[in-house]
């Protein structure tokens, strides 16, 4: 059964300098969008209820409410499903926020990024760190218990100081959930192209990383490399159900979705997509393709891997099978035994690019 479902909004106001994702300022087209997307939809989903419903982007918050309404309407839903939209805290009115609980959606996922301006305008934001506050300040007031503020570290100019100062100010707006991701300079990005200065180098940003994890340790409970809740509550359901390996549909420019042993990405083209939103390009996985992921996404969260989890479901001896990886990695104290598993040390997740990629065998 399929029961989580990611929808991508590509539109975004200008894109940011860090941003590699498939998002551009063309929201004239939305309306040829929005109904290609609901062809799609009604195509391939068969009205089953959904755990989950992920509005991703771009900027997601640019629609209109009316168009929000259109697409989750085809969705079959209850009160206990996580419905999430990510937003932009620039020009975002309260009273849009007001609709969005009235539509169902029940989690807030903010883009705030820093709390510096200076930073914010470096890297192509177009909100102020006064904007975020007061749009935080609005969901507090309706009523939205499950926030979400993602932060980046590793940024243009930014020094210890200024990443601990963010922390702070997140901290104290006392969100449910914070996500924390080093910058990376992807291809597509405004930063690959035209690299920018006074970077923190690699020594700095896993001290950064080490200082948000001691900071958030007090209130959250640091349940995935990059996540951080309250408690077991406020973990995102949805995200969980990608690093579990679970079935979701993917609707929407350059969406991925995953069925049973099938992964299918749409087109990144938009007039390929608004022509076809019916075409996919789908790889078929191996039986050694997904116990990698298995691997591979489970040792992503902070818990580690269920040996006999893993073992059941493919009927296998997975410790058996990666016994010199994990041997190896387990003398260098970069993972430790669990009563289930095995799992990263913190020095361990500071390398977990370099560890995981010995776990892909082919």
């Amino acid at each position: 059964m399929i029961n989580c479902t990611y929808i991508h909004i590509p539109f975004c106001e200008k894109k940011c300098k860090y941003c590699s994702f498939c998002s551009f300022s063309l929201l004239k087209a939305k309306d040829e969008y929005i109904n290609a997307l609901i062809k799609e939809i009604k195509f391939f989903y068969k009205n089953k209820p959904q755990k989950t419903i992920y509005f991703g982007g771009g900027t997601p918050s640019l629609l209109e409410i009316k168009d929000i309404e259109k697409i989750i309407s085809n969705f079959n839903f209850n009160s206990k499903t996580e419905i999430t939209i990510e937003i932009n805290p620039h020009k975002i009115s309260k009273e849009k926020l007001k609709t969005y609980k009235t539509l169902g959606i029940n989690r807030i996922s903010v883009g705030i990024q820093s709390f510096d301006d200076k930073i914010l305008k470096t890297i192509g934001r177009n909100h102020t760190a006064k904007e975020a506050l007061e749009v935080i300040n609005n969901i507090n007031n309706i009523g939205f218990d499950n926030f979400s503020i993602d932060l980046i570290y590793g940024l243009p100019n930014q020094n210890l100081t200024d990443w601990i100062n963010t922390l702070n100010e997140a901290i104290k707006l006392n969100p449910a959930h914070i996500s924390l991701y080093g910058l990376k300079i992807e291809k597509g990005s405004y930063f690959y192209k035209f690299p920018p200065n006074n970077l923190p180098n690699e020594e700095i940003q896993a001290k950064m990383y080490e200082i948000a994890i001691d900071k958030l340790k007090e209130k959250f409970i640091h349940y995935e490399f990059s996540n951080f809740a309250k408690n077991e509550n406020y973990f995102s359901k949805h995200n969980s159900a990608y690093w579990q390996c679970k079935n979701y549909y993917g609707f929407g420019l350059s969406a991925s979705g995953y069925i049973e042993n099938k992964r299918y990405t749409n087109t990144f083209n938009f007039r390929e997509y608004i022509k076809n939103p019916l075409n996919k390009n789908y790889e078929i996985l191996s039986k050694e393709n997904k116990i990698e992921e298995e691997i591979f996404l489970g040792l992503r969260l902070i818990e580690g891997i269920d040996f006999d989890e893993i073992n059941n479901k493919y009927n296998i001896n997975v410790y058996q099978i990666y016994k010199n990886e994990f041997d190896k990695f387990l003398n260098l104290k970069l993972m430790k035994k669990t009563t289930k598993g095995i799992k990263l040390t913190q020095k361990g997740v500071l390398l977990s690019n370099e560890i995981l990629c010995e776990f892909i065998k082919i």
